[in-house]
């Protein structure tokens, strides 16, 4: 059932976004209502615009304004590297901890049989036309230390080994400071950093 009035109607929706329950979402419309009409045509505007504004990146899959991305447009990243992420939001996340400068993939989420997305779901053959491609050295698989992420890995270390045989391609993962079951998203600059230093081969 459509909730009644206008305020309601943005409650119901803003408590769709992950993380934010009904009593948090009532706060931050009460909030919207509260402050000057300017800043919430501003809001609208650019939640409006949003899916026209920003795309995905054709080579790596992230966010971006810009076709093909900064990064990827970036000629002072090492091409040599290319850094695996499950989400695009992953990407930013490395980007600020400062440690890593080479180019990234966007896989678009992980294998989970039990959610029903498997290896075809996935940008893993793109992923490896652009190692053949772009003549990648080393693959970091930055992914979640879960069971899902850990699947993904062992399915893209078999792949790949399959796919590229004789390829002098060298695949490892971030190592110490990421907690098991943890989200590299909510991982701090530092840990980030031990983790790109101490990545193990695969």
């Amino acid at each position: 059932m459509t909730p009644g009035n206008a305020l309601d109607r943005l409650t119901a929706l803003l408590s769709r976004l992950p993380g934010i329950g009904k009593k948090t979402a009532g706060r931050l419309a009460y909030h919207i209502l509260d402050t000057d009409p300017a800043y919430a045509h501003s809001l609208a505007s650019e939640l409006d615009n949003l899916h026209d504004a920003i795309k995905r990146c054709s080579r790596c899959g992230a966010y971006t304004e810009s076709d093909p991305c900064p990064i990827c447009s970036d000629p002072s990243r090492d091409r040599a590297l290319l850094c695996v992420v499950e989400r695009a939001q992953d990407l930013r996340v490395i980007e600020e901890s400062r440690e890593y400068r080479g180019l990234f993939h966007v896989l678009g989420g992980l294998i989970a049989p039990l959610e029903g997305v498997g290896p075809g779901d996935l940008s893993i053959g793109k992923l490896a036309s652009r190692i053949q491609e772009e003549g990648t050295r080393e693959l970091i698989l930055a992914l979640n230390p879960t069971i899902e992420g850990d699947t993904t890995a062992l399915y893209l270390q078999q792949f790949l080994k399959e796919k590229l045989k004789g390829s002098p391609l060298e695949i490892t993962r971030l190592a110490s400071g990421l907690p098991v079951g943890g989200d590299l998203e909510y991982a701090d600059r530092l840990t980030l950093s031990r983790s790109f230093r101490g990545r193990i081969k695969l």
